[in-house]
């Protein structure tokens, strides 16, 4: 079976992660405490792709929970699914992270990291055939992104060969939690573009929109947030989890997916998403899903696909749905919005199908697209973290754990680099032939100046 290990790091990250085996528990027909009591085999069929079957039919998850301080885990325990995890898993320091990327990439989290990896090894030496790793975190916070930034360079380092997927909530222009939000991200997306082989993006402002919007919830809790999240999280690995007719697993998704490998950051949409009262009166159909599903108010990240253009989409379709028809939707969505799509990647919508619909609904669909217009969520960060950083303010935080300024000043042309990446994909048209090859050439210097430093 092709396993994958989930780590969940930080408050956010582990709010998230606890809902998201919430959802997949549910969907397996797995109990609040670890047995089994689903209708269909086909539940079971490809179950350990997350967890692991312990004595007496108890199936416990494959997960591993990380965070600086004690608080989240008795939150995660005190909750539904708290008996869940097998208790050896729970990782956490005493002193926190206090919203500084350095203590938990350099101090705290340096202390902890060797006894995570610990854990981490002998999941994957219980695996048949690991697949690779997914990782929940937050780049705003201290824990989910230092920490988090550490464990996957570490993860990176010892499993080299498999696939390293991460769910990061990005901060987002109206809803911030810390000040020094734009130096955390600009310091874990450095880490996340070299590291990472999938990022899919997600931040609470676009979060709050569909909760507002389309759901029509007046006060939206984390707990709605993270429902939302969660969706999304189970479907793209739905297709790990049951047997389809075609099955779109981390590797092939990825593959068709990333066209540059630096260029791996995805926007993430979930359809239907309907307000409760309103669920009689839609129409659940194909062309409806689709329709849904590329409107720009269901992204989950806050960059309006409609100012970039789309390198690659993948649509992942759950349910008893036509093949035929399914083609026939994303042949015509290409052809009528042809514009925002790049004419030199041809046919560049992947479509997986799974028959297993999600709990309590004929169909679903799940978006997963690779848009230039993400470098919006960059460049935001990037203004904030300028603005901050031409004046060196609250940076004592962090050279006092021993970290160097020249980091910050490195992660931050790393990051104009990307923008940069994704504008110049942007413009570029079929005919340009000889343009890349030396901007390729120049990007190569960089990038070698880079490692020399």
């Amino acid at each position: 079976m092709r396993e994958i290990i989930h780590v969940q790091t930080g408050q956010c990250g582990n709010q998230i992660g606890s809902k998201f085996w919430e959802v997949i528990s549910d969907e397996h027909g797995i109990q609040p405490d670890g047995t089994y009591t689903g209708s269909t085999d086909l539940q079971l069929e490809r179950i350990n792709v997350y967890y692991n079957e312990a004595n007496a039919n108890n199936y416990v998850p494959r997960a591993i929970l990380v965070d600086l301080e004690p608080g989240t885990m008795d939150s995660v325990r005190a909750g539904a699914y708290g008996q869940l995890f097998r208790p050896d898993n729970f990782v956490f320091g005493q002193s926190g992270a206090g919203n500084n990327w350095a203590k938990g990439y350099y101090t705290e989290g340096a202390e902890l990291v060797d006894s995570i990896l610990d854990i981490i090894r002998k999941e994957a030496e219980n695996c048949d055939m690991l697949q690779g790793f997914q990782v929940s975190h937050s780049l705003g916070g201290g824990t989910g992104s230092g920490l988090g930034s550490l464990l996957i360079s570490k993860i990176r380092e010892e499993y080299p060969d498999r696939m390293m997927c991460t769910f990061s909530v990005v901060p987002s222009p109206k809803v911030s939690d810390t000040v020094v939000e734009p130096y955390n991200a600009t310091l874990t997306v450095h880490h996340l573009v070299e590291n990472s082989d999938e990022t899919f993006c997600i931040d609470n402002e676009a979060l709050y929109d569909i909760c507002f919007r389309t759901l029509k919830l007046t006060t939206p809790t984390y707990g709605d947030l993270n429902h939302l999240v969660s969706m999304v999280m189970s479907g793209v690995t739905t297709s790990l989890r049951f047997p389809g007719q075609l099955n779109a697993d981390l590797r092939k998704l990825a593959v068709n997916l990333v066209p540059f490998p630096r260029l791996h950051f995805f926007m993430v949409g979930f359809a239907p998403l309907a307000a409760r009262g309103s669920q009689q009166y839609q129409v659940n159909n194909v062309a409806e899903l689709t329709q849904q599903m590329f409107d720009a108010k269901n992204m989950m990240a806050a960059s309006d696909p409609r100012h970039g253009r789309y390198l690659t989409v993948a649509a992942i379709f759950r349910g008893k749905l036509s093949m035929k028809e399914i083609d026939h939707q994303m042949v015509d969505i290409h052809t009528k919005n042809s514009s925002y799509f790049v004419e030199w990647i041809p046919n560049n919508i992947q479509t997986a199908v799974c028959d297993i619909p999600p709990k309590g609904l004929k169909m679903s669909a799940t978006f997963i697209g690779n848009n230039t217009a993400i470098q919006e969520l960059f460049k935001r960060v990037n203004d904030q973290f300028t603005s901050m950083f031409r004046r060196k303010a609250y940076i004592h935080w962090y050279t006092g754990e021993g970290m160097d300024e020249m980091e910050f000043t490195e992660a931050e042309s790393n990051m104009n680099d990307l923008v940069s990446e994704y504008q110049q994909y942007q413009e570029a048209t079929a005919e340009d032939d000889g343009e890349f090859e030396d901007e390729g050439e120049e990007g190569m210097m960089e990038e070698e100046v880079y490692e020399e430093e």
